[in-house]
C-alpha cells in the first residue's frame, strides 16, 4: 500500500484501501463455510475496481449481488432444488448484510437492511443445519437475539460455547466462523448479539457496555436452563473486539467451563486513540468507520465515545480470571497490536492459560482475528473446544 505501511503478506483485492480489502478477504475466507461464492465476490469487485472509498458503490454493488443472488434461491426452490436454494439464501444475506456495512446509522436504509436479511438466513440455515433455531436470551427488561446451534449428534447433555461478535460483525457471521465448526466437533454453540452487537443495536437499539459480564451471565442463565445443555460445560468465546468481552466474562462469571479469546484487547482506549488518528489523518488501516464506536457504544459523538471507552480495560479485571483460558492473536494484526495479546496472557490470574500467535510461517495466516486462513483458524479453535469438552469430531 503506497500511503499505509502495513504488515504481513496477505492478498489485497483493494491494494491503496485497507479497509475495503480487509472485508474482501474475510468474504473470500467464508466461501469454504457456505457464506459467500468467489466468483459472485469477483463480479462484485470488478464493479468496484477505481470506485475505492466510494461507499454508495459499495453498498449499491453488494446490494445488486444480494438480490441477484435471492432471485437464484428463490427460483432453485420452486424447482425443489432444497440444498441450492438454502446455500443461495445464506449467500444472499450475507452480501445484503455486507452491503450495509458503510452506510451510517443515521439513515434508515441500515436497519431495514439488516431486517430484510433476516428471515432469508434463517431459511437457508434451518434448511442445511438440523436443529438450527433462533432464540431469544433474557436479558434485563427485554431480551438478547441468538442462534441455537446443536452438535451434529446431540445426546441431550451437550457442552456449548456461547459465542459473541466484535464490533462490526453479528451472529450471522459467528454462525459460519465458529458455530458450524463447533457443530462438526460434538459442540453446541449459542450464536448471540450481545449489547452493541448485530441485531441487539441494529433493531433493538441496545448499545454495548464495559460490564459485559451482564449479557454474559444472561447468556450462561440461559444455557443452564436449557435442558440439552452440560453445565458444567459450557466455555464462553467472543471474536475481535470480543477480546474484551470474553475476559471480561470470565473475570466475573466463574460458572463458565473455559474461556477463548478470538483475537485478543487489553486496553481497548489505548487501541482506539490511535485508530482514530490513522481515519482522521486520511488512513484505512481500520476493522470500521470511525462513526461505528460512537455508534457501538451509544453516544452522540467521536469524543463522549473516547470517554466511555476508557472504561474498556482489563487492566485490574484479568486477575480476576480463573477459568482455563486460550489467548489467540496473528502476529501480523495491524489493527490490535500484538503486544495486546501478550499483554493480557500475563495479566491473567488463571493457573492454566494458553497463548496462541499464529504466524504466516507456521500456520498460514497471521492478520486480525486470522481471517487471512480462517479455514485453518477456526479448525484450530474448534478443535481447542473439542479437546477441552473431550467430545469427538
Amino acid at each position: 500500500m503506497s500511503s499505509e505501511t502495513v504488515k504481513g503478506s496477505w492478498f489485497r483485492y483493494f491494494p491503496e484501501h485497507y479497509l475495503w480489502s480487509q472485508v474482501m478477504c474475510g468474504l473470500i475466507n467464508i466461501v469454504p463455510m457456505g457464506g459467500s461464492n468467489f466468483h459472485e465476490i469477483d463480479q462484485v469487485g470488478k464493479r468496484l475496481q477505481g470506485k475505492e472509498g466510494d461507499n454508495d458503490a459499495w453498498g449499491e454493488s453488494w446490494g445488486w449481488m444480494a438480490d441477484k443472488t435471492l432471485d437464484l434461491a428463490e427460483r432453485e426452490e420452486k424447482k425443489g432444488h432444497t440444498r441450492t436454494a438454502a446455500a443461495a439464501y445464506i449467500r444472499s444475506a450475507i452480501y445484503r448484510f455486507n452491503c450495509e456495512r458503510f452506510v451510517h446509522p443515521d439513515n434508515p436504509e441500515k436497519a431495514a437492511s439488516y431486517r430484510a436479511l433476516l428471515p432469508h438466513y434463517e431459511k437457508g440455515m434451518k434448511l442445511l443445519v438440523p436443529g438450527f433455531e433462533r432464540v431469544e436470551v433474557p436479558y434485563e427488561e427485554g431480551s438478547l437475539p441468538a442462534y441455537w446451534i446443536p452438535p451434529v449428534n446431540p445426546t441431550g447433555n451437550n457442552p456449548v460455547v456461547a459465542f459473541f461478535d466484535g464490533l462490526d460483525a453479528s451472529k450471522e457471521i459467528t454462525v459460519l466462523w465458529g458455530g458450524l465448526a463447533l457443530r462438526e466437533r460434538g459442540v453446541g454453540t449459542l450464536c448471540i448479539d450481545g449489547p452493541g452487537q448485530g441485531e441487539a443495536l441494529r433493531l433493538k437499539n441496545i448499545p454495548s457496555r464495559h460490564d459485559y459480564d451482564v449479557p454474559g451471565t444472561a447468556a450462561f442463565d440461559y444455557l443452564d436452563a436449557r435442558g440439552d445443555v452440560d453445565s458444567t460445560r459450557i466455555g464462553v468465546m467472543a471474536m475481535s473486539f470480543g477480546g474484551y468481552y470474553a475476559p471480561r466474562i470470565a473475570a466475573f462469571e466463574h460458572r463458565y467451563a473455559a474461556c477463548l479469546t478470538w483475537g485478543a484487547h487489553y486496553d481497548y482506549h489505548e487501541v482506539w486513540v490511535h485508530r482514530r488518528k490513522v481515519l482522521e489523518a486520511g488512513g484505512t488501516i481500520s476493522s470500521s468507520a470511525i462513526w461505528q464506536l460512537p455508534w457501538v457504544l451509544g453516544r452522540p459523538d467521536m469524543d463522549s465515545a473516547m470517554e466511555k471507552c476508557a472504561n474498556y480495560t482489563l487492566e485490574g479485571v484479568a486477575d480476576k480470571i480463573k477459568m482455563p483460558i486460550c489467548i489467540t492473536h496473528g502476529q501480523d494484526d495491524n489493527i490490535v497490536p500484538v503486544e495486546m495479546a501478550h499483554r493480557l496472557f500475563e495479566a491473567c490470574g488463571s493457573k492454566e492459560k494458553e497463548l496462541k500467535i499464529f504466524t504466516v510461517e507456521e500456520d498460514g495466516g497471521s492478520q486480525h482475528c486470522v481471517l487471512d486462513n480462517l479455514p485453518m483458524v477456526r479448525a484450530w479453535i474448534g478443535d481447542w473446544w473439542m479437546d477441552r469438552f473431550g467430545t469427538e469430531g
